[in-house]
């Protein structure tokens, strides 16, 4: 196959999560143990980092993979979803995974996968280890797809564990409380493997410590020890301390991930940072300078406050739950700028009427929606819309949508999209984006 054909095949045979939703789920790990089995198991030939949590969890992962990459050691990073490309997925040092070893892996399990039918993520995790161990990385930073407990990344046994919040999301499959849905996140707590906690948030961080302290794996609460605050802001980058609240001891950073929201991520990766140095990774304050400051252009991450011009400002953000959606609103409370024109579309999976009240108030709204089969349709959101008092037109297509805002904003006005990830990833940049 070629590799255009070798995407056709698994995007066609496999369940994708983020084409059909919940039904692409599988609840155990026998899929992803079989796979990797019939390979080596190659998730026992190289160390890794294991990152969960509702938000910020692919933010904090870019953060210590650049880090290390500075530091010097070759780095394997795994996320999910993908926006253009399926190769985001999988990098080492920046870089995608080869085609032919995409099209070379697909080839080799073949058979199996038409035998036991596992999910498109089980098959990516998969694929994930196998190019970390062939490549031999000295470490792979491995972002949880979706809660912790039974998810496929979850047959790791990493050097070090790192949660960072708990929010409302997923609750079909994880649980309508919080403390539910924090036991799923912190079953990827390993015996003995310290774990950082991101932020100490009451009853459900207590499910998490609970579940530390029964495997007697450390529990490092980022928060306790360390305070954060923004010291300097510039168009693109945001300046911040990190503060030892019990020693005479500040780092400033500066930051390439302007959301006011980073400094929470900032903070937790920090702490997984002081970990790795206190194992023996010779992480020297230069790297981890510099591996903050050009996280995009080391990881390639994109869509977190992602600015693509000014005059008006347009920016791409992939929130797209509650505390997403108030990680922007605390965001546009730190801004100036005269009105706001909000790009929208959401999954149909999520409770339109409970995710609308969130919502930023915008000066105009424009609905839209992502091409799969799990987007809410556009004009069943207008309407959902509208019921909750949000008038706004209605567009097939987010370019559409945004060209629209474009040409009614004023040089102060902002441009917001939102909603969706991947309402995000069909986005031109290129048609949109100015110096």
């Amino acid at each position: 196959m070629t590799y255009a054909e070798t995407l056709d095949y698994l995007f066609a045979q496999l369940p994708m999560f983020h084409r059909v939703g919940p039904a692409a789920f599988r609840k155990d790990l026998t899929n992803t143990l079989a796979l990797c089995a019939a390979l080596g198991n190659p998730q026992n030939r190289f160390r890794s980092i294991h990152v969960g949590g509702t938000n910020g969890k692919g933010s904090v992962s870019h953060m210590l993979a650049a880090v290390l990459q500075e530091a010097g050691y070759k780095t394997g990073l795994y996320t999910s979803p993908h926006l253009y490309d399926f190769r985001e997925r999988i990098r080492i040092n920046g870089e995608m995974v080869s085609e032919p070893f995409v099209i070379g892996f697909t080839e080799r399990v073949r058979s199996l996968i038409e035998t036991i039918q596992p999910s498109f993520f089980e098959i990516t995790v998969a694929m994930a280890f196998s190019w970390f161990a062939e490549q031999e990385v000295d470490i792979a930073v491995i972002e949880v797809g979706l809660g912790g407990r039974i998810d496929s990344t979850n047959i790791i046994t990493p050097l070090l564990s790192v949660i960072t919040n708990i929010g409302w999301d997923h609750m079909n499959l994880l649980g309508d409380t919080l403390e539910a849905i924090a036991a799923e996140k912190a079953g990827i707590i390993k015996k003995g493997v310290p774990v950082v906690i991101g932020q100490w948030q009451g009853a459900s961080s207590e499910v998490i410590a609970g579940r530390a302290r029964e495997l007697e794996a450390p529990a490092l609460i980022a928060g306790h020890r360390w305070g954060v605050r923004t010291v300097g802001e510039a168009g693109a980058t945001r300046d911040i301390e990190i503060y030892d609240r019990y020693a005479d001891e500040v780092a400033t950073l500066s930051l390439d991930l302007t959301g006011v929201y980073q400094e929470e991520n900032a903070r937790t990766a920090w702490t997984a940072l002081q970990e790795l140095r206190r194992q023996g990774f010779t992480i020297s304050d230069a790297a981890i300078q510099g591996g903050f400051s050009q996280v995009k252009r080391l990881t390639g991450l994109m869509g977190r406050w992602e600015q693509l011009r000014q005059e008006p400002l347009l920016v791409l953000d992939v929130a797209h739950n509650k505390d997403g959606l108030e990680q922007v609103r605390r965001q546009l409370r730190t801004l100036r700028y005269y009105r706001l024109h909000l790009v929208f579309g959401m999954v149909r999976d999520k409770e339109a009427e409970t995710i609308l009240p969130l919502l930023p108030s915008a000066d105009r709204y424009y609905f839209t929606q992502a091409h799969i089969p799990r987007a809410l349709p556009v004009s069943e959101l207008q309407a959902s819309a509208a019921s909750e008092g949000l008038q706004g037109d209605a567009f097939e297509h987010v370019d559409d949508a945004i060209e629209a805002a474009l040409s009614a904003a004023a040089p102060d006005d902002l441009v917001l999209v939102c909603g969706s990830i991947f309402l995000v990833a069909e986005v031109d940049r290129a048609r949109f984006t100015k110096a």
